[in-house]
C-alpha cells in the first residue's frame, strides 16, 4: 500500500489556502516526511461586510472595491478567475410591526434586491465603484473566490453637507470576525454613538455589547444576547444599552456564536460625524498613524482589560526624529478603566504618528487605544478616529481616492524601511504608476500620491513592505466643504491575502509498493 502523507499534506494546504488556516499532524512513525520551510499561498476566498453609510436624507454615497493584481493573475484555484461581489444586505423585520403585511412585502422586495451584486470585481487591478443616496442605502456583505479573493478591498465613502450629521464619513468594509475592541464611544448626551453589526452569513449570529468607562465597568442589562439575523445588519444606539450617561468609554463585542463585522458610527452635536472600526488587539506596543499637520486637538482614549495596570509611554513619531509630548510623556491606566489624554495641537504644524510603550520593558501590559482628531475650530470643526493598527505587513490596500485629497501616512516605529506604493488604474480609465519610499526609523513620511496618468474616476492605494522594520500607515482623504477640511481616515494593515502552509519533502525510498 502506498504512502498517503503527501496527499495529506496537499489536502492541509488547500484547506488553508480557501479558509486562512489549516492544521497538518504528521502520523506516527512518518519517516517517510520531513517538514520544511511553510510557504506562502494566496486565499481562495474572502469575505466583507459594510454598514448602512447613513441615517441622513441628504448623505450622498460612493461605494469602491479592488482587488490587487497578484503574480497569477486570472487563475483561480481550478482555473477559473473567481468573483467579488457585494450586495445588500437583507431587511430585519419588525414582528411588533402592526402592517406586518406591508413589511413582508417589502422583505420580498429586499430579498429580490439582494440577489443583485451592488458591486461586482471583474478584473484585479481595476476599481469599481457605485453610488447611492439617502437613507435608504443598504448595509452590503459579500465574498470573494478565487484569484480577486487575496487583498480584496472595500470602501464606502458619504458626504453630509448638512445638518447635525453634517461631515464626510469612511470607512473600510471590514473582515467578520468575533471580538472587537472600540476605544473612544460615549453615551454623553451631546453624542449618538451607534454600533453597526452585520452578519455575512447564512445563520442568525449572537453577540455581547460590554462598556467600560473611567471608573469601571458600566452597568447595562440589555447588551447581551444581541441575535443579528443571517445576511442582516442592526443599529444599536449605544445610550439605550445604560442609563449612564459618560463622555469616553470602551466598548468591547464579542460573539456567542456566529460571526460579524462591527463599527460604530458616532456623530458629536456641532463637531460633526464620522466611522470608529474597531482598534489592534490587545498588545504592549501600539501605533496610531497618520495625525494630520494641521490638527488642532487630539485625543488619547485607552484602556487595559487585564488584570494588571498599565504604564506607558507617550511618544509622537514626527516628520524628522521622536519625541515625548511636554506633560504628557506617560500615562498610568487602571486594569479595567478607560484613560484618556487631551494631547491637544501635538503636532504643531508637522505631520505624526503616535506610538505607546511599556514604561518598564518587563511589564508590556496589554491595552488598546485609539485617537480622535479634530481639524479646524467652532463651527468650522470637523473630526476623524485612529485608532491602533497592525503594520502593513506584506501588502495592504485603500480604495476610493480622488484625484486631489489623499495623504499617505508611512510610519517606521522600530527600523528604517522601505515600501513599494501602487496607485492603481481609474475606475474610468488611467495608467498604474509604482513609486518607492524609504522611512527612517521612529519618524512618520506623508505622502501626497501622484494619480494614475490620465485618470478618471478613483483609483486604488497599496502599499508592501520592500525591506527593513515595520510600517503602519493610513490613508486621509480631504473633501473641503464651505470652508470645513471635512476629511476620514483610513489604517492600512495587512490585508491577509495570503496564508502560510507547511510543505514537505518525501523519501521515496521507503514508500511501499
Amino acid at each position: 500500500m502506498k504512502s498517503t502523507h503527501l496527499s495529506l499534506i496537499a489536502g492541509a494546504a488547500a484547506l488553508a489556502a480557501i479558509t486562512g488556516f489549516a492544521s497538518l499532524t504528521a502520523p506516527q512513525g512518518a519517516a517517510t516526511t520531513e517538514a520544511k520551510a511553510a510557504a506562502s499561498l494566496p486565499v481562495e476566498r474572502s469575505s466583507l461586510v459594510c454598514p448602512a453609510p447613513s441615517t441622513s436624507d441628504l448623505a450622498e454615497t460612493r461605494y469602491t472595491s479592488f482587488t490587487p493584481p497578484g503574480k497569477d493573475a486570472g487563475k483561480g484555484a481550478e482555473g477559473e478567475k473567481g468573483t467579488a461581489e457585494l450586495k445588500p444586505a437583507l431587511p430585519v423585520l419588525d414582528e411588533d410591526d402592526p402592517d406586518s403585511k406591508k413589511a413582508e412585502e417589502a422583505a420580498k422586495k429586499a430579498r429580490e434586491k439582494a440577489d443583485k451584486p451592488v458591486l461586482a470585481v471583474k478584473e484585479p487591478g481595476k476599481p469599481v465603484t457605485a453610488e447611492a443616496d439617502g437613507s435608504a442605502a443598504p448595509a452590503l456583505v459579500g465574498t470573494a473566490t478565487g484569484t480577486l479573493a487575496p487583498g480584496w478591498a472595500a470602501q464606502q465613502t458619504t458626504t453630509v453637507t448638512a445638518g447635525g450629521a453634517r461631515g464626510l464619513l469612511g470607512v473600510s468594509c471590514t473582515a467578520p470576525d468575533t471580538d472587537f475592541w472600540f476605544p473612544g464611544v460615549s453615551t454623553a448626551r451631546s453624542r449618538q454613538d451607534y454600533v453597526h453589526l452585520t452578519n455575512p452569513d447564512d445563520s442568525a449570529a449572537v453577540a455581547d455589547i460590554e462598556l467600560f468607562g473611567p471608573k469601571g465597568p458600566v452597568t447595562s442589562e440589555v447588551g447581551d444576547g444581541i441575535t443579528v439575523p443571517g445576511r442582516s445588519s442592526v443599529a444599536l444606539l449605544l445610550s439605550t444599552l445604560t442609563d449612564e450617561a459618560v463622555n469616553d468609554l470602551t466598548a468591547h463585542i464579542t460573539t456567542r456564536s456566529g460571526r460579524i463585522g462591527a463599527v460604530v458610527l458616532t456623530a458629536d452635536d456641532g463637531s460633526g460625524t464620522d466611522w470608529l472600526t474597531a482598534a489592534a488587539d490587545p498588545a504592549g506596543t501600539l501605533i496610531m498613524p497618520g495625525i494630520p499637520a494641521d490638527a488642532t486637538s487630539v485625543q488619547l482614549v485607552a484602556y487595559a482589560p487585564g488584570e494588571s495596570d498599565a504604564d506607558v509611554k507617550v511618544q509622537l513619531m514626527g516628520k524628522n526624529t521622536t519625541f515625548a509630548p511636554a506633560g504628557n510623556d506617560t500615562l498610568h491606566i487602571k486594569s479595567g478603566m478607560t484613560a484618556t489624554v487631551d494631547l491637544k495641537d501635538i503636532t504643531r504644524g508637522e505631520p505624526g504618528s503616535l506610538r505607546l510603550t511599556p514604561v518598564e520593558k518587563s511589564r508590556a501590559t496589554p491595552i488598546v487605544a485609539a485617537l480622535r482628531v479634530v481639524r479646524g475650530t467652532g463651527e468650522k470643526q470637523e473630526y476623524a478616529y485612529i485608532p491602533a493598527t497592525g503594520p502593513v505587513g506584506a501588502r495592504s490596500t485603500v480604495t476610493d481616492n480622488r484625484a486631489k485629497g489623499s495623504t499617505l501616512s508611512l510610519a517606521a516605529p522600530g527600523a528604517d524601511a522601505e515600501v513599494k506604493v501602487t496607485t492603481s488604474a481609474g475606475s474610468e480609465g488611467g495608467e498604474a504608476a509604482v513609486e518607492t519610499y524609504k522611512v527612517k526609523a521612529g519618524t512618520t513620511m506623508a505622502v501626497t500620491p501622484k494619480p494614475p496618468a490620465g485618470l478618471k474616476g478613483t483609483y486604488a492605494l497599496t502599499v508592501e513592505t520592500v525591506s527593513g522594520g515595520p510600517v503602519h500607515a493610513s490613508r486621509s482623504l480631504v473633501l473641503p466643504e464651505d470652508g470645513v477640511q471635512m476629511f476620514t481616515v483610513q489604517t492600512l494593515p495587512d490585508d491577509g491575502g495570503t496564508v502560510l502552509v507547511p510543505s514537505a519533502q518525501q523519501d521515496l525510498s521507503v514508500l511501499d509498493d
